[in-house]
């Protein structure tokens, strides 16, 4: 029996189905403690083992029936070129041109080979199977024969069946524990949570961002959890501006939110305001205290707070509904006293549930709302809006984080109390980043104090900083998704979601190259050509989309100081997409600085024999200006507490800038384009070159390694 043991949140799809097309019986072995990115491997009866797609599905095709490796020698050919072209589908921004060549190979073709299925048709189709990005991809573009294809490939029995069966194990793998009263719980990341009352085609969530700031990163998990469910229960997602904070809302944060969303790829089904229901809220209100399920109270805050702690009953709790409905007029309309007071929910003050000690209900703002104007002066708490609004707009399921776990009970009381229907809950963890606040407070601090000029800022935790920084929004996506429906909390290291962002930016990127302007020291090559030789060289070897550079050899050429530090006189050394070269003198000066080399080029010479390849650049004008960014993290504290003095452990250097320059080529980056500087790192262009004395700005994007490859 063959064995292939695999992470079931990515199954080898191409694998398992070749196996059932050819009848060679394979033994599945989802095995949880395997990364997600593990080669896929199987062992042979005589515990000989196989590795990779490729290698494994012409075994397969070998050793089993149905033809799979196609009818001819030309055919076999073709084959073997589509399994080459696998690495092509990886995530990553050249998928998008991929698929558009599958699209148009498939034309005039029902399949990728010849007439009948064969393991290239299984190789691709297992690819983009696999791939998140596929159907974002698909979405909204033409693609008909790509799709044609697919849905062909998928509808076939034998495929179908290996998607019904590990498919739904893309999530994340249930672990299942028991307490000690012998209790099973289930831990982990799984989205298998089994929606209270949920029904297909009836689930409504809801995403309830307040216009008082942008998204961040954790606004991002909310919002995709809670259209993950929404889409795989066939039901709705609502999109709800929660503004009852004309102190903090903005018109501009809104307008920012749905920049956000769009970039998330979400769009809700219905998109609605809180200030939507005021008037029937205001209604609710005047009905809670009529029936005494509510009172004003001007208790100042403070005390309000302590006697909360202390189960202390206000002085106004038992003040006559007349008495109530007097200052609520008072709070109605504004005035002085009004704003005095708020109104307060008549639950329990000795419940051992604080929350349910008599919450506020309303209070007063006479800040002009960025949508209503200054037609009302009373607003509804966030804890009184949200579950009467909810109710009302159809929602089935609030998903919200653990954080909000002692307001359940408030939740579900403020429901009862207002007679209407009950909505489920669902809690799921927080997502906390070290050295990271995720505050809207605090943020708007670093904002308000000139520590960053906006929300934008690529060192922000927010949807379009991080995007800015360089993140793919697909890696984003993977990142939050596979954090699963968990109720476990962790502070989480930012080294992950970098890492897969890497392996989405890696495949693709163009290549070039810098040199610090900072000590770069001259290398004259004795022996290089008179002139200026230009030849084209691909921007990225294993990827053509890419392009292709124009690189020009002269007899001058700079090298990084760092790297002129290494060498030895008579030392042989690789100058990388040139060749092979001897160092023969080094000259420094009083400080030890290197100043000068001289080099003889010995282009026959292997490249496999030399300890050093060396990035250089020609000594010519056409190189480019650019200033390298090296970013930090703005707190300089793993964990924030809450009594933590914030300036304290704000981290001041967390920009640092180095000049450099750059190959010609670079004066057509494009802002927003996304490029690896030779043994540099990762970089995106965040001002594209402007001339002289305007040099391009290239921000560093973390690759989840934590070494920098410069020094600023």
């Amino acid at each position: 029996m063959t064995t292939t043991r695999f992470n079931p949140l990515s199954p080898p799809f191409a694998v398992l189905a070749t196996a059932k097309l050819a009848g060679v019986a394979v033994d599945p072995n989802a095995d949880a403690n395997l990364s997600k990115d593990s080669v896929a491997v199987i062992t042979l009866a005589d515990n000989f083992e196989l590795q990779g797609v490729s290698t494994i599905l012409r075994y397969f095709a070998r050793a089993g029936k149905g033809g799979l490796y196609g009818s001819d020698a030309l055919s076999a050919v073709q084959v073997d070129q589509w399994l080459d072209f696998l690495p092509q589908l990886a995530p990553g921004t050249g998928l998008a041109a991929a698929c558009a060549y599958v699209d148009s190979y498939l034309a005039l073709r029902a399949v990728l080979v010849g007439h009948t299925l064969s393991i290239a048709d299984v190789a691709v189709w297992g690819c983009l199977q696999s791939t998140m990005q596929f159907t974002v991809v698909t979405k909204g573009a033409r693609l008909p024969h790509l799709m044609r294809w697919f849905n062909f490939v998928s509808s076939n029995p034998l495929v179908a069946e290996v998607v019904a069966q590990f498919g739904k194990q893309k999530k994340a793998p249930t672990v299942v524990t028991a307490s000690a009263d012998g209790e099973k719980k289930e831990v982990g990341g799984s989205f298998n949570i089994n929606l209270e009352g949920a029904e297909m085609g009836k689930v409504v969530t809801r995403f309830p961002p307040e216009p008082s700031g942008f998204l961040h990163i954790g606004h991002a998990k909310a919002v995709l959890l809670n259209n993950y469910f929404a889409r795989a229960y066939e039901g709705k997602l609502i999109i709800r501006f929660d503004d009852t904070n004309p102190s903090k809302e903005k018109e501009e944060f809104e307008d920012a939110i749905i920049t956000d969303l769009a970039t998330l790829g979400v769009k809700g089904d219905i998109v609605t305001h809180t200030s939507d229901y005021f008037e029937e809220m205001l209604e609710m209100g005047k009905k809670l205290i009529k029936e005494g399920n509510m009172y004003v109270d001007d208790t100042p805050q403070e005390i309000m707070k302590q006697e909360r702690m202390d189960g202390i009953e206000s002085k106004m709790r038992n003040n006559t509904v007349e008495q109530n409905l007097a200052l609520w007029k008072e709070m109605l309309e504004g005035t002085k006293r009004g704003c005095e007071c708020c109104t307060r929910f008549k639950f329990d003050m000795l419940h051992n549930n604080k929350c349910l000690r008599d919450p506020a209900g309303f209070r007063c703002n006479l800040t002009p709302h960025h949508r209503t104007g200054s037609k009302y002066k009373c607003y509804p708490t966030y804890d009184c809006a949200c579950p009467y609004v909810d109710a009302i707009e159809g929602v089935t399921h609030a998903l919200r984080t653990s954080e909000y776990a002692d307001r359940d009970a408030q939740f579900q009381w403020v429901q009862k109390v207002m007679g209407v229907r009950k909505v489920h809950i669902w809690e799921y963890s927080r997502l906390n980043l070290v050295n990271t606040v995720l505050s809207k407070r605090k943020l708007q601090w670093f904002v308000d104090t000139g520590r960053v000029p906006s929300w934008r800022d690529p060192r922000f935790p927010t949807v379009q900083g991080i995007m800015r920084r360089g993140m793919q929004v697909e890696a984003l996506r993977e990142f939050i998704l596979s954090q699963g429906a968990s109720k476990n909390a962790n502070n989480m290291e930012w080294d992950k979601i970098w890492n897969i962002n890497k392996k989405v930016i890696d495949p693709v990127c163009p290549r070039h190259t810098c040199v610090m302007n900072k000590g770069k020291v001259g290398l004259t090559l004795t022996n290089g050509p008179a002139g200026l030789e230009v030849t084209l060289v691909p921007r990225h070897k294993k990827h053509a989309p890419a392009g292709n550079k124009a690189t020009t050899m002269c007899s001058q050429v700079w090298l990084d100081q760092a790297d002129a530090a290494l060498l030895q006189p008579n030392e042989e050394v690789t100058l990388m997409d040139w060749g092979n070269c001897f160092i023969r003198t080094i000259t420094k000066d009083a400080a030890g600085e290197f100043t000068a080399l001289t080099g003889e080029l010995n282009l026959a010479g292997s490249v496999k024999n030399t300890k050093y390849k060396l990035t250089w650049l020609p000594q010519i004008a056409d190189l480019v200006e650019i200033t390298l960014v090296e970013l930090g993290y703005l707190i300089n504290k793993k964990k924030v507490e809450e009594d933590d003095v914030f300036e304290d452990i704000v981290n001041d250097n967390s920009w640092l800038e180095a000049a450099a320059m750059g190959d010609a080529n670079m004066r057509s980056l494009k802002k927003g384009e996304v490029l690896q500087v030779e043994r540099k790192g990762y970089f995106i262009c965040d001002t594209i070159y402007g001339g002289p004395g305007s040099p391009a700005v290239l921000l560093n994007i973390p690759d989840g390694r934590d070494k920098g490859g410069f020094k600023a």
